[in-house]
């Protein structure tokens, strides 16, 4: 049975890889766009600047786009994807929730709520729970879940690897940002050609308590965040897509590189259809991953590591994934497929 969705801010960055993922699925069937209310009423044709390097569907080209409203989006659709600014999503987002919408959002609002799961499907499913306990108390018919910054759903997927056969106890990364995890207009060409800005506002804070979140465990009624010490370091580098990172942990257990390899190898995915397996590929070679030949592993949605060195008290590696798909996107079209799994849709 094919399930109607819609996108919330669907003629941004994120709105149109939305798009093109969705268009394909085989699950889901484009049936509503919003944006702003400049947009509203024109085709989507008219109201998108599309800069995604696949064409614009035909079909969604003359789709007309209406406002981000409850009211505007037809009672029929199942699932809407969100892709808001943040400041945007605050204030609009509940509005959906309290309306009865199933909605998975890539914006950062929310996130270390309680009661929102931040989910990675292959890393914490089970985090799902905390609808029930969102829906009791918040009184929303609908329910909200949301995926994590695309910085961090980099590195955490290793690190999940890690934890469960060596537990971590502390993590230090630093990354290599690439310009379109700032918006098409986020960063301009004198800023960033020749150049590397060493602050993404936000970034770091956002890194440290998001994977504390992720990597913890659900009781039932709440998620009991992991206790390892987080500390980041976020960048911007003049590549177009890919974040890299350098990740160095401490375990409690004593691990070699070919135990980390292993673990990270023998990670499981998840029977979900954007799901990649494996999901994350191990290279050998000391100079790989790298943004240019290695973000589009797997569709752009499997998590790259290699240089994996032996530290005093763990193991230091470098990781990559593409941000906009695997980190932003892609995320969120995970994390409905998963609410569709799960029965929630």
């Amino acid at each position: 049975m094919t399930v109607r969705v819609g996108v919330l801010g669907a003629t941004g960055a994120v709105g149109q890889r939305l798009i093109q993922l969705i268009d394909p699925h085989p699950d889901f069937e484009l049936a509503a766009l919003t944006a702003s209310e400049e947009s509203a009423g024109k085709s989507y044709r008219e109201a998108a600047k599309w800069r995604v390097e696949t064409p614009i569907p035909e079909d969604v080209a003359e789709m007309t786009v209406v406002g981000t409203d409850p009211s505007e989006v037809p009672d029929d659709v199942d699932l809407l994807f969100s892709s808001l600014p943040s400041s945007v999503g605050e204030q609009v987002e509940p509005e959906f929730m309290e309306a009865g919408y199933v909605m998975s959002s890539n914006s950062s609002n929310f996130r270390t709520d309680d009661d929102i799961p931040l989910t990675i499907p292959e890393v914490n499913p089970d985090h799902l729970g905390l609808i029930e306990v969102q829906r009791d108390e918040r009184g929303w018919d609908g329910a909200m879940i949301k995926n994590p910054n695309c910085s961090t759903i980099t590195m955490v997927p290793p690190l999940a690897a890690l934890d469960e056969a060596f537990g971590l106890t502390d993590v230090r990364v630093s990354t290599l940002q690439a310009v379109s995890g700032a918006g098409y207009d986020g960063v301009t060409s004198m800023e960033i050609i020749d150049n590397a800005i060493p602050h993404i506002g936000g970034e770091e804070q956002k890194m440290e308590t998001e994977s504390q979140k992720l990597l913890g465990e659900f009781d039932g009624a709440a998620v009991q965040w992991h206790e390892a010490d987080v500390a980041a370091s976020c960048n911007r580098i003049p590549t177009l897509d890919g974040h890299l990172e350098n990740v160095w942990t401490d375990t409690e257990a004593e691990i070699t590189t070919e135990d980390a390899a292993e673990a990270m190898r023998e990670y499981e995915s998840i029977d979900l259809p954007s799901s990649p397996d494996p999901l994350i590929h191990v290279f050998e070679d000391l100079d790989r991953p790298q943004p240019r030949l290695d973000r589009m592993r797997k569709n752009g949605m499997q998590v790259s590591t290699g240089g994996l060195r032996e530290t005093s008290d763990g193991v230091q590696f470098n990781c990559l994934a593409h941000n906009t798909m695997r980190g932003a996107a892609g995320a969120s079209l995970l994390n409905g497929e998963l609410l569709l799994e799960e029965g929630y849709l």
